[in-house]
Formats: C-alpha cells, structure tokens, sequence
C-alpha cells in the first residue's frame, strides 16, 4: 500500500490538523510559506497528489482514486477526523473524499473548483509539456525555451518549471508523471465527481478573476454540499492562495476559527 508523500508542519500541537492538496501540475512545496505559517496554530500536513511531486507513481487517476489515497493517509497517520483543503484538481479530490468518507472530514475548503465536469482546456500546456525532449535540452533555461513556444504567460511556465528535476541518469525530467495525466485527463478534469451529499461545514474560496466557480454553479453545489459559504477573494485569479496570499490565509484562518 502507497503512502502519498507529504511535509508536516506543527506536529507537535495536539488540535484538529489541515490536510492540503495542490492542483494539477503542481506539489507541496507550492504550498510552502501557507503551510509554515498556518503550522503555528494547527498541524498542517501539506501533501502531494499521486503522480506529483514525490509521490508514487501509477497509470489510474479518477476522483475515487484520490479520494481512496486521502483516505490510506489519514490511516497511515492515524488521523480520525482532519480538515480538508484542496486547490482545482485537490479540490476535485478532497470533494470526493468528503462524500464517500464524511465521517473523517471535520471542516472541508475547496479553493477555486466546483464539483462539475469542465471542457477540457489544458491540451496547450500538455503539448508544451510533451514537446520537451530531456536527451537534448541540458538546463532550465533550455527547458524553459521550449515552453515558450507554446505557453505564452510567464509566471505558467515558472510554475511548471519548479517540477523539473535531475533524475538518477544526471538527465533534467519532470517529478509529475506526465504520461498518467496526458492519457486520463478526462477522468479527474473533464467528469464531475460521483454524487454524494456532504452535511459538514464547507468553504468555497474562488478568485475575483477567475471563472472556474461562476454563479450559477453555486446551486449545484448546494445539491452535495448544503452547508457551503462562498467568498471571493479579490485580485487574485484561479491561485488564489500565490496570488493573494494574505488574505486567502485570512479567510482560510477565519472559517478553522484560528487567531
């Protein structure tokens, strides 16, 4: 049984812990100053998703798959009952988890996604992605290079790059297993997760410039989710906690009811 990889903060303090969960193409250490400065109040467990950062590899990716994951982890560490936060596709994940496994879900916060399916719209990155030949690009920059060609935003191309790596063959490869997330796209972007009702407190965090959660979306989500609050936090677009970290973290404080 794979255990996902994860970076605790606050481990010592004996209250209820956060477990959060990054989006695609992302990892933990995204997550890095929000985990070390919310790990003052609470044990924050940031976590990567499978077939991310440095956690296992496999070839399946559905919602049950994630949700099932959140759940051997929390065995794992012998954690009852924790709340939940997950970003974009880690909100994808910790939604399912909270309808199969609600027992276990204290508060959830889903940052930025609503339970429904989405057209595909990731197929430029994904491309760009697979353009990337590691047998003659030797540096970053080379890497970067070639992004550039199909990924017109900088602060894009910097996200990804943070997954490059060199591997045991002294080559530059990408920690993310690109194949798994190219062949079962469809699966966790373009499938909403299985219905289910969560009667649990839950937060709806979206990005004023982002449409990732529009209004009429919100009666929807009330079919799974009754007790879900909405806030949106302002100039920030769909990272939200990069792009306003203040006052996601304000908000995020406000709903665990932590100073």
């Amino acid at each position: 049984m794979e255990i996902l990889n994860s970076k605790i903060f606050g481990e010592s303090l004996s209250s209820t812990p956060l477990l959060v969960f990054h989006g695609l193409f992302g990892m933990l250490d995204n997550w890095g100053s929000f985990g070390k400065d919310l790990g003052e109040y609470l044990p924050v467990h940031l976590i990567d998703l499978r077939n991310h950062g440095r956690s296992f590899h496999s070839d399946n990716m559905s919602h049950d798959d994630l949700a099932d994951d959140i759940f051997r982890y929390m065995e794992h560490y012998g954690i009852g009952k924790a709340h939940i936060l997950g970003h974009s596709l880690g909100g994808k994940a910790v939604m399912q988890f909270a309808v199969k496994y609600p027992e276990h879900v204290e508060r959830l916060i889903v940052v930025d996604i609503s339970p429904k399916a989405y057209p595909p719209h990731h197929q430029g990155i994904i491309k760009a992605l697979e353009t990337v030949d590691f047998n003659s690009v030797h540096s970053r920059s080379e890497v970067e290079a070639v992004l550039s060609q199909y990924i017109p935003e900088k602060s894009t191309i910097q996200f990804l790059a943070k997954n490059l790596y060199w591997d045991d063959d002294k080559k530059l490869n990408w920690r993310f297993n690109l194949r798994t997330l190219s062949e079962k796209y469809n699966d966790f972007v373009s499938n909403a997760i299985r219905f289910g009702v969560f009667e649990g407190k839950t937060l709806f965090i979206s990005g004023e410039k982002s449409n990732y959660i529009l209004p009429q979306d919100q009666f929807s989500i009330k079919q799974q989710f009754p007790k879900a609050e909405f806030v949106t936090v302002k100039n920030a677009g769909h990272w939200v906690q990069a792009e306003n970290p203040v006052d996601f973290a304000s908000v995020v404080r406000q709903f665990l009811k932590i100073n």
